[in-house]
């Protein structure tokens, strides 16, 4: 049977089970938003983990807090960072939009764990969550300050990386691929040759693009909230404040935080999320086309395109033996679409910014942090379980490639494109080769057909 401690807040006593380092707030939070099961991952724990310390260090530098009661915030503080305590960050995602909820978890425990340290019992705020713990801070700069921390830095440690695996293994196979001439598609219909090497070459360069995206949309995300408190007027703090806080954070992170020029601007409007998540979606668009092609062309494997082999990693099918089906690309193109709809919840919640405040801070957080998360691993399972392995069919390009009317393409300088349009239409027609239909036109002879039409020298520029 569990048993309790009474805590105190604004509102009166709140009963709180006698091991849990949270205080009256969270458990009031606990009782009154049991909506979902959505959770803030660890990367938005270690954020306010990282912001109070640094808070806790600024306060004592400018005199506004002991060194006795910074010691015992920094230890609880490495705690949370470290991931002692998150199983008592309890809360759901679903509660005020401005964090206060989760704020105050952060401050409850980090104080209550500090009383401990120091050789207080729980509850007896020795060390207290609001006057020091939260000193000079509102929840309204800090939670939107940790959420920035947190998707810079998911963004460097999961996408980032991600990205770049996919891309260095793409331009390999750009390379490997370079001498195999295939023919092209366009409207989902035969085109001009190119090589498989140039097609991969164009999905490279979309995750090329897709790294500088992702490092481009963190550039407003690095401005940080703290030291703007209620409204943005930095009630309650001291001028140097919030530069030597995000100061620190730069130096905890190794990333270029800095204090953001307009505090009004920071805790009204989330911008900076919203473009942001609007380059993940850009990158989820990419993912999609390459998923998508890279599924198409190794469909089959007899009655399809055929022309990539992909990695059999499991039986496709219950019912059909023998069944192998691209399942990295459905699990990859199944992220990019829920990333896509992630867009339109984080547009909309950016749009909720009334006055002083934009209130839909932890579903945008939430969202911005699922996408990275999702497309991360997406991307790490779809290099390792299918990319790394893709092969070409030789025989299956090579048929393709011979069986094309748009070969006829090479013909235009030599004979005009109404001319070249009749070989092609008489080949369909009448089920022949091109240089069949040629020749019965007689618009040029087999030594011209076979010197004109070479599939090689079609896949790129001619003189």
């Amino acid at each position: 049977m569990a048993e309790f401690r009474v805590e105190k807040d604004s509102l009166g006593d709140v009963k709180v089970e006698s091991d849990k380092l949270w205080g009256a707030q969270t458990q009031r939070s606990l009782q009154n938003f049991e909506i979902g099961s959505q959770k803030f991952p660890r990367a938005m724990i270690r954020a306010l983990g990282l912001l109070k310390k640094a808070c806790a260090q600024t306060n004592t530098e400018l005199g506004l807090l002991d060194e006795k009661k910074l010691k015992a915030i920094e230890q609880a503080a490495d705690e949370v960072i470290s991931g002692k305590w998150d199983d008592h960050f309890p809360l759901v995602v679903w509660q005020t939009g401005s964090g206060t909820q989760t704020n105050m978890n952060s401050n409850e425990v980090i104080a209550n764990r500090a009383t401990q340290i120091l050789g207080g019992e729980l509850g007896s705020k020795l060390v207290h969550p609001n006057d020091d713990v939260n000193k000079a801070q509102s929840s309204n700069d800090t939670f939107p300050t940790a959420m920035y921390v947190a998707v810079a830095e998911s963004t460097v440690k999961q996408l980032l990386p991600a990205i770049s695996g996919m891309l260095d293994i793409l331009k390999k196979k750009s390379t490997d691929f370079e001498e195999v001439v295939k023919i092209g598609r366009t409207h989902f219909m035969d085109a001009t040759p190119l090589t498989v090497g140039q097609e991969f070459s164009g999905f490279a360069e979309q995750m090329q693009k897709s790294m500088h995206r992702a490092q481009k949309g963190l550039e407003h995300v690095f401005e940080l909230a703290i030291g703007g408190t209620a409204v943005g007027t930095g009630l309650n703090t001291h001028p140097d404040f919030s530069e030597k806080v995000c100061k620190k954070l730069a130096i905890a992170t190794t990333l270029p935080f800095i204090s953001a020029v307009n505090k009004f601007e920071a805790l009204a409007a989330h911008d900076a999320l919203v473009e942001f998540h609007g380059m993940l979606k850009t990158i989820a668009v990419s993912l999609m086309k390459i998923g998508n092609d890279i599924r198409m062309l190794g469909s089959g494997p007899r009655s399809g395109i055929g022309e990539l082999k992909l990695p059999a990693n499991e039986p496709g099918s219950s019912i059909m033996p023998g069944k192998v089906n691209p399942t990295q690309c459905e699990a990859l193109t199944m992220v990019c679409a829920q990333v896509m709809g992630h867009d339109t919840a984080v547009s909309i919640g950016g749009s909720m910014g009334q006055f002083q405040l934009n209130v839909f801070k932890p579903m945008m957080l939430h969202n911005c942090l699922l996408s990275i998360e999702l497309l991360s691993d997406a991307m790490n399972s779809f290099n390792k379980n299918c990319l790394q392995g893709i092969e070409v069919s030789h025989e299956q390009i090579k048929t393709h490639l011979d069986n094309s009317l748009m070969l006829v393409t090479a013909l235009n300088p030599h004979i005009g494109y109404d001319s070249a349009a009749k070989i092609a239409k008489k080949a369909y027609n009448e089920g022949t080769t091109l240089k069949a239909a040629a020749l019965s036109l007689k618009l040029l002879t087999e030594d011209q057909f076979k010197e004109w039409v070479v599939p090689k020298e079609m896949t790129g520029p001619k003189a």
